[in-house]
């Protein structure tokens, strides 16, 4: 038979670790950015279930989805340069900035309830509030986690939308001269396609199907970043606009985070300087987390510290942190770097001293 005593240590025990999975979950998500695959999420558009790329993420409470996979299918062309996201579509006009919940749509100034963010090279946004601000009506369903976006009025539909586009979405290419294609979802009247390369018609000189579409550059493309439009009639008589954007004629330059101060493991306090060096001019993310076990069962952090700063023209970066926490505790610190072209992140973990 089990005593009192028995049962009233197996329920501590049952507290503690739940009280460990939880802190585990604060910080991995805090740590991450911040984020989790919406596993098992489906998003229907006008009746039709959308393939991403980069699956969706929950965060907050809210589902995030690739930049394009939103805006292109509501009818909105993008332009992403540098953190900030505009779109035109169904006579409105938005601006986005990578973690700022402040946007403006048609000159008036929103306030979301989440930031957009990067993850890899996928810039993610609000699915509810862009889908909204396009005049789109959203549904959710919790049975079938299912999130349901209809077009409200408007002359483009999105029956059509195009796929396999080469280069891909916000790709950086070696290519001087890349092909251009891509598919389309449905059939289309190839008569009425119009392709145009940084607001040039190039349709004459490509080679377009009522299933897909491929124009190869007879001249070199500047080292820069293009825009490609594709405009036409679907064999059912819906229209359709979609646009995206490449750089070709360079190459990736890899992001890094190198020369980390204080080094990992070592001792601070309530307040230390944290340094290092990335590719110039990027925007650093930190995040610090101070823990302590308690009675060394019981984890308990006192406040997350977050800032935002950006690397000067040599890539060198510095940042006063404040902090509270007790002696013999750690601080977790995470540290993200976002580059045009690519990401880089580092955790280091110290310890404190009084």
């Amino acid at each position: 038979m089990e005593t009192r005593g028995t049962l009233w240590m197996q329920r501590i025990s049952k507290r503690a670790l739940g009280s460990l999975g939880v802190f585990a979950l604060v910080v991995a998500l805090a740590l991450g950015g911040s984020a989790s695959l919406a596993a098992g999420i489906s998003v229907v558009v006008n009746g039709q279930t959308i393939q991403f790329d980069q699956p969706p993420i929950e965060r907050s409470g809210r589902v995030f989805v690739p930049l394009r996979g939103v805006f292109e299918h509501l009818g909105a062309s993008v332009v992403y340069d540098n953190g900030v996201i505009n779109a035109t579509g169904n006579g409105r006009a938005i601006q986005l900035h990578i973690g700022s919940t402040s946007a403006t749509v048609n000159g008036q100034t929103h306030t979301m309830d989440v930031a957009p963010f990067i993850v890899g090279s996928r810039t993610l946004v609000p699915i509810r509030f862009i889908s909204e601000s396009l005049g789109a009506s959203v549904n959710w369903n919790d049975n079938t986690s299912t999130v349901t976006i209809t077009s409200n009025g408007g002359t483009q539909t999105q029956g059509v939308h195009l796929l396999n586009l080469a280069p891909a979405a916000d790709a950086v290419v070696a290519a001087k001269a890349p092909v251009v294609s891509g598919t389309f979802s449905a059939a289309v009247n190839p008569n009425s396609v119009h392709i145009t390369l940084d607001g040039r018609d190039v349709s004459s000189t490509t080679d377009i199907s009522s299933t897909d579409f491929l124009f190869s550059p007879p001249y070199p493309l500047t080292p820069e970043r293009h825009s490609v439009r594709v405009t036409g009639t679907a064999n059912d008589g819906t229209t359709f606009d979609q646009s995206w954007s490449f750089t070709s004629g360079t190459s990736v330059t890899l992001n890094y985070i190198t020369n980390i101060r204080p080094l990992n493991g070592s001792a601070v306090g309530n307040s230390f300087t944290l340094t290092g060096t990335t590719l110039p001019n990027s925007s650093v993310h930190v995040v610090a987390i101070p823990t302590a076990l308690i009675g060394g069962i019981f984890p308990v952090t006192s406040g997350t510290y977050v800032a935002d700063l950006k690397a000067d023209s040599t890539g060198h970066f510095a940042q006063s942190v404040n902090i509270t926490t007790v002696p013999g505790g750690n601080v977790a610190v995470r540290i993200t770097s976002v580059a045009p072209t690519t990401n880089e992140s580092k955790t280091i973990d110290l310890k404190y001293s009084s």
